[in-house]
């Protein structure tokens, strides 16, 4: 777009010509928080701006170290999401794909089905209607790379996965889970020990910093979950788990585990300790195909269960964007929207810290109650930050790229862009894109995401999302109250 079509377009905005585009969305309030778990901290980018260099390559490593999945929270329900074309691929054409509609139909352990019932699984979500019977198919389950939309039951399948193949009356490890990040896994360790506490002596133990054993220790607890470093020294340096006893391995958050250096070879080093026989099952949200590539080469004989792409943009979420001018412009704007609709918790992303810091700033000073999460809190302070906001006492979250994922919150009802993601070369970053707006919308409910255009050169980018996605980004004004009430 060149600086002409670009006055023009801020012109006709200003006019009004550009919100008539826009349709009605109507927003279902929150029934109730949940807690599941997406994904990792997307590196915050440079697009060579002064600004933003401060986010230097020291910090990428901190964020994505300690803090990507900070906030994935416990599964405590999971909503049956309706309408999600899942496009299964197998390997074998002639087997068949079936499908459960009840918990009953995977033929349970009683005690196992009871955890389920108590944590509020209603029915299998679409995901899990897909993949558990492959996963629990008797005498052969299935090995499988699995993706589905953030929200949807990815935890509660392969955690249901592992816990039908222990057995209790044996006292070694049968069953190990992967995750990125600490905080990640003690909180699906978490969602085991509530959805398998009726199992009788179920044993659970973390892999994780801090969690040391003498040497010579023998692990007695039936599933081990933690992190690729600690699960790679207690599994072949330390010996403390007798690998050929494994049946089921879980790779959670493959997609970064996969294209992590460090993770990569910690958890292929693992992988390759396992027996033939064992189980192997990799969920994540996205995939790139190169990961996939490199999924498929790991995995034998996998069942693979992708979203189209037109699919990954969750249709529940009107996304829109607004022209500005500069910083000052897109701060009125949001402005102009906190005071036409009814907002019940948002998240604002910025590119940096210094544009994080500044807009929470502003917007504590015109009496807004905003939290602000960005690389520099600690975890501790990161924890107290998002507690808060979970609780209501905040009802806005300005943070960076490295809380792009795993906020899992359902009274997220609108993400602002406040500028939009790019990589380290200044291109799109769709992923990024998808896991931020991602934040909303929020197990099948509806949701609002508003992106935030102020130079030529960002209106490329979003094209570039819109192109990616195949899904169209409408404009909007913020100028006009009566369209602004429209979109909700």
């Amino acid at each position: 777009m060149s600086g002409q079509d670009w006055d023009k377009a801020i012109e006709e905005q200003e006019k009004g010509e550009l919100a008539s585009k826009v349709g009605n969305l109507r927003l279902n309030p929150a029934e109730k928080q949940h807690a599941a778990g997406d994904k990792t901290a997307a590196p915050t980018q440079n697009t060579g701006d002064t600004n933003n260099k401060e986010e230097s390559e020291e910090d990428v490593a901190k964020a994505v170290a300690d803090a990507s999945l900070l906030n994935k929270a416990l599964h405590n329900k999971l909503l049956d999401i309706s309408e999600t074309q899942l496009e299964v691929q197998q390997k074998d054409p002639n087997s068949p794909l079936y499908s459960v509609k009840s918990f009953e139909e995977l033929h349970l352990k009683p005690d196992l089905l009871k955890g389920v019932y108590e944590m509020g699984f209603n029915a299998p979500s679409k995901i899990q209607e897909t993949a558990l019977p492959l996963l629990l198919a008797d005498p052969r389950p299935k090995n499988m790379i699995a993706q589905s939309q953030s929200g949807t039951g990815k935890t509660a399948a392969f955690v249901l996965t592992m816990l039908s193949r222990v057995n209790t009356n044996n006292n070694w490890p049968q069953a190990i889970c992967l995750a990125p990040t600490l905080e990640l896994a003690m909180q699906i360790g978490a969602v085991v020990e509530q959805m398998g506490k009726n199992m009788k002596e179920l044993k659970v133990i973390y892999a994780v910093r801090g969690n040391k054993l003498p040497r010579g220790s023998k692990i007695e607890h039936h599933i081990v979950i933690g992190t690729p470093g600690t699960m790679l020294d207690w599994c072949i340096k330390l010996r403390f788990i007798d690998m050929n006893r494994i049946t089921v391995f879980v790779l959670d958050e493959a997609d970064v585990m996969i294209a992590t250096q460090g993770h990569q070879d910690q958890s292929i080093r693992i992988q390759r300790k396992l027996p033939n026989t064992c189980q192997m099952m990799l969920f994540s949200a996205t995939y790139e195909d190169s990961v996939m590539q490199f999924a498929n080469k790991i995995v034998s004989d996998p069942v693979v269960i992708r979203l189209r792409r037109e699919e990954e943009s969750l249709a529940n979420i009107k996304q829109f964007y607004v022209l500005c001018s500069n910083e000052k412009e897109k701060y009125e704007a949001l402005s102009n929207i906190y005071g036409a609709i009814t907002i019940g918790q948002a998240m604002i992303f910025c590119h940096t810290r210094k544009t994080a810091n500044w807009l929470a700033s502003q917007m504590s000073r015109e009496g807004h109650a905003v939290g602000l999460l960005s690389g520099e809190l600690d975890i501790s302070q990161r924890l107290a930050v998002l507690k808060r906001f979970k609780e209501g006492k905040e009802k806005i979250l300005i943070t960076t790229n490295v809380m792009a994922r795993g906020i899992d919150i359902e009274q997220v009802t609108i993400v602002v862009n406040f500028d939009l993601p790019v990589d380290m070369s200044g291109q799109a970053d769709c992923e990024t894109y998808l896991h931020r707006i991602g934040r909303t919308g929020r197990f099948g409910k509806n949701g609002l995401a508003i992106n935030f255009v102020d130079r030529p050169r960002n209106m490329d980018i979003l094209q570039q999302i819109e192109r990616h996605f195949g899904r169209k980004i409408l404009p909007l004004s913020t100028d006009d109250a009566e369209e602004l009430e429209k979109i909700v």
